[in-house]
């Protein structure tokens, strides 16, 4: 399981024309599931993305949580984090897992997000194309990847 993990002073979501889901400070979250990928690797990643001290305390230094923050939190799906472009110039897909796979490991990520967190959290639509608007602040992004945790 891969994900962006955005420190963000607003962002949204759009689905098929329809009204922006948005969220004021907190983290964007673009995730990517592959076909190793367990409920375990979900759990880890919320985990740790929750925890993650990219927001800054009283003094400035990133020393805090968003969870600490009590901030919000917007996870859209996004199989092309697993995207393979090493020869030619269009990327495979293979890495990334079949629907049918990633659906209930997105929706697993999102419910212990959640739960880590303390609030619900935005989404987009699995599947669906989709605008997304980040207002990155900082600018803050990290690549976690289940594969690399130790």
């Amino acid at each position: 399981m891969r994900a962006v993990v955005q420190r963000v002073s607003r962002a949204g979501v759009a689905v098929a024309g329809g009204p922006a889901r948005t969220i004021s400070r907190g983290l964007v979250v673009l995730l990517g599931v592959t076909h190793a990928d367990t409920a375990a690797e979900a759990d880890w990643l919320a985990r740790k993305a929750a925890a993650l001290r990219i927001f800054p305390d009283d003094e400035g230094k990133m020393n805090r949580s968003v969870t600490e923050l009590g901030g919000e939190a917007l996870v859209v799906s996004q199989f092309t984090l697993h995207g393979d472009a090493r020869k030619g110039a269009r990327p495979s897909f293979l890495a990334a897992a079949r629907p049918e796979q990633a659906r209930p490991l997105y929706e697993h990520f999102v419910r212990a997000l959640e739960t880590v967190v303390g609030r619900p959290v935005v989404t987009g639509e699995f599947g669906a194309d989709m605008l997304v608007e980040i207002h990155n602040d900082g600018p803050v992004t990290l690549l976690l990847d289940t594969a690399e945790r130790s």
